[in-house]
This record gives structure tokens, C-alpha cells and sequence, in this order.
């Protein structure tokens, strides 16, 4: 049977070829049959890394064709430039800076025509610019990228302004519906009281291991080794990421806050920061120091029927991050693994909060995430060119 012709074209750029990056592109490849079905066409024009941006010859009548795109991954998984894929021919490299310029002219010229979506799957706050520019030009934005939306509240005003033509849910929870959920009940005039979460996968698993009496210093280890940590563990134990995602959700609230006004707990003092030790010498003498302080608190959290969590907690009077004793049988309590979970308390909810958990982290996760947010977009690219 002939294949029907897309009803929607959604011409996408994508700014990171990280992990993310790289799963979001296999993932578009693998799904264009169950996207043809839908009546949807993804088609990138162009892919930029962070020294460069390989584009379509022509980004007003194709884009770079899906064999290109494997072989765009399997070059990045090595660790090659994208210059290396110009002998595949219809496709051109241009470095920074003009790199990002280049970008600018797409969504100049494609934003008010055809339509664009800028997909941000890099880990920079150096992409704010062009997305606030590409904005303007009538284009979409769809962000795993957390910075763009936790630099200045100017910003996050100036790209949240466009509600219709923004997606962000997988800035939060990787590929759980904890932005839509908040977004909807708030949609509904019921003004959400407290949000209370487990967000980061690494630092769940962290304290779930702790409950079986397990070395703090044994417990992160393992986690780099499993994959779960950052290079450098501390990014994950100093409690940032955690805070950038509360403070997306403290602003989806209308709370006009910065980071500043974050109340942030490490998991390591300033002493053993990375001014002060490297990773080795963090891993290899400096872990075992903070072993007796957690040690006592999980006893002590215990003796009172408790579990510890790494939580952000958003209310009425603020936001806070850290360490918080929960009851064993709570949801944060029976939280295992690197799950993610998230409580929402509202006038509907306050007795009985809204509960998401699930895989709240891992590379594929997030990319599922960020599909599911451009699919999203389709109803304003109806009869693409």
C-alpha cells in the first residue's frame, strides 16, 4: 500500500551530539515508520556539536538523509569531527563562530515559512542567545537542556513567554510527565502548594544503597562504575542539577527566583571541592571522609522510622535542597534504585498528592523525551512543505 504523504513537516536543528544527542537521532531513524503512520515527517537539516554545524545543502527542500545521520552518531561515538562526514556529499560544516550565525539564518528563513524547531541537547548556557533569537524569527524550541531555562529570569520569561512554540518537558525527570502534569493542574485554577521530589537518579540510588549499611564512599563508587555518576562524581553529590531542575519548577509556579535564592546542600565540604583535590584524590582518599557523618545520619534517620533522600522541596515560602529524613513507607521513602519521584500538592492533591515515578534518568530516557516533545509540536507544522 502506497505510503500517505505527511501532513506535518517538522524541519528540526539539533545543538548537542552527546549522548543525548546521539540516542535522539537514532531514535528519529528508528521511528519513521510509526511517525509516517501519524501522518509526521522529521526532518534535520541540521546537527551542531560544540565547535561546529553540519547542515542540509539545501534546508528549504530536504535534510541530511538517515544514512548520514547513523553515520553522524557512529562518527561522534568515536570521537571524530563532523567535518569528517563532508565526502558524503550534500551537506556543508561551518566552525564556530559562524557556526551558531548559520543557525540564526535557518530560523530566519525557515521560521516564518515552513517552520523550524531548535532542539537543545547540549549541556551549555551558550545556546540561550540563539534560542531566544530563533524564538523571535517564529521558531519552535524543544530543551533537554536545563541552563537555557535556570540562567537569568529574563530569559526564562523571554523563551516560556512563547508557551505554544516551547517544550521542555525533559528538562525535569528525563522522560516523565512531571512539567505537562504541573503545567495541566495549574491550567485548571488549582494552585499547587508544594512540590516535594527525588530528582536525581545518581543520588537515589546513592541513599537507597545506604539503607543496607553500605560505605557512603563504597556506594559512589560503585555508582560511577554502573555508569549512574558524572566523570566527576562531585557534579552529581554537590546538588546543582537537582537545583536546576527546582528551580524550573519553582518558576513554572511564578516564583521570580535565581539560583541565589536556592538554599543548596553538598554532600561534600568545600575542602574536598575540585579547587582543592582532583577526581582521584577525591575518589581515593577523599570519599572516605564523609563516610562516619552519613553513617550517623542514616543510623538516626532509622531509629526514628526514617530513610534519607536527596530532595528539592518547593513551597509558598521558597526552595530548598538536600538531605531530608522521609517515612520508610512514603513514596520517597519506598524509592529504590535510580528512580525518579515527585509528589504535587494542590487544593485537588493535598491530602493525597499527584505521584510520578519512573526512570528519571539515562540517556535514552531523555531522548524519548525530547521525540515525544517535537511529535508535540506537530499541530503547528499541519501541510509542512
Amino acid at each position: 500500500m502506497p505510503q500517505a504523504q505527511a501532513r506535518a513537516v517538522l524541519p528540526v536543528v539539533l545543538l548537542g551530539c552527546g549522548g543525548v544527542g546521539r540516542h535522539l537521532l537514532r531514535h528519529i531513524v528508528s521511528c519513521r515508520p510509526l511517525h509516517a503512520n501519524q501522518g509526521v515527517a522529521i526532518r534535520v537539516v541540521g546537527v551542531a556539536d560544540s565547535s561546529s554545524l553540519l547542515v542540509a545543502d539545501d534546508v528549504r527542500a530536504s535534510g541530511l538523509d538517515d544514512a548520514l545521520l547513523n553515520d553522524l552518531c557512529s562518527a561522534k561515538s568515536a570521537g571524530s569531527p563532523l567535518s569528517s562526514l563532508l565526502a558524503r556529499g550534500h551537506c556543508q560544516v561551518f566552525n564556530k563562530p559562524e557556526a551558531m550565525g548559520k543557525v540564526i539564518d535557518a530560523a530566519t528563513m525557515l521560521g516564518r515559512t515552513t517552520g523550524l524547531v531548535i532542539v537543545d541537547c547540549s549541556a551549555t548556557y551558550d545556546t540561550v542567545g540563539v534560542l531566544k533569537d530563533a524564538v523571535d524569527h517564529g521558531c519552535c524550541v524543544v530543551l533537554a537542556n536545563k541552563k537555557p531555562l535556570t540562567c537569568a529570569y529574563e530569559d526564562f520569561k523571554k523563551l516560556t513567554s512563547h508557551f505554544r512554540q516551547i517544550r521542555f518537558e525533559s528538562t525535569v525527570g528525563a522522560g516523565l510527565p512531571v512539567i505537562a502534569s504541573v503545567t495541566r493542574i495549574i491550567a485548571s485554577g488549582d494552585p499547587v502548594s508544594r512540590i516535594v521530589g527525588s530528582l536525581s537518579g545518581t543520588l537515589g540510588y546513592v541513599m537507597s544503597e545506604l539503607e543496607d549499611g553500605n560505605f557512603f564512599s563504597e556506594v559512589v563508587k560503585t555508582a560511577k562504575a554502573l555508569g549512574y555518576t558524572e566523570p566527576d562524581p562531585r557534579d552529581d553529590l554537590s546538588g546543582m542539577d537537582v537545583a536546576r531542575k527546582a528551580l524550573i519548577l519553582a518558576r513554572l509556579l511564578g516564583q521570580q527566583i535565581s539560583m541565589e535564592n536556592i538554599n543548596v546542600e553538598s554532600l561534600y565540604p568545600s575542602e574536598l571541592g575540585p579547587e582543592v583535590m582532583s577526581t582521584t584524590d577525591f575518589l581515593e582518599s577523599g570519599l572516605a571522609k564523609l563516610d562516619e557523618t552519613i553513617e550517623e545520619k542514616v543510623k538516626a534517620a532509622s531509629l526514628r522510622g526514617n530513610v534519607l533522600r536527596y530532595v528539592c522541596v518547593i513551597g509558598n515560602t521558597g526552595c530548598q535542597v538536600g538531605l531530608q529524613e522521609v517515612p520508610k513507607d512514603s513514596a520517597l521513602g519506598r524509592l529504590r534504585g535510580s528512580d525518579n519521584v515527585v509528589e504535587i500538592y494542590s487544593r485537588c492533591y493535598e491530602s493525597s498528592p499527584l505521584v510520578i515515578q519512573g526512570a528519571g534518568a539515562g540517556n535514552d530516557t531523555t531522548a524519548a523525551g525530547v521525540l515525544a516533545d517535537i511529535i508535540d509540536l506537530q499541530d503547528l507544522f499541519q501541510d509542512g512543505a
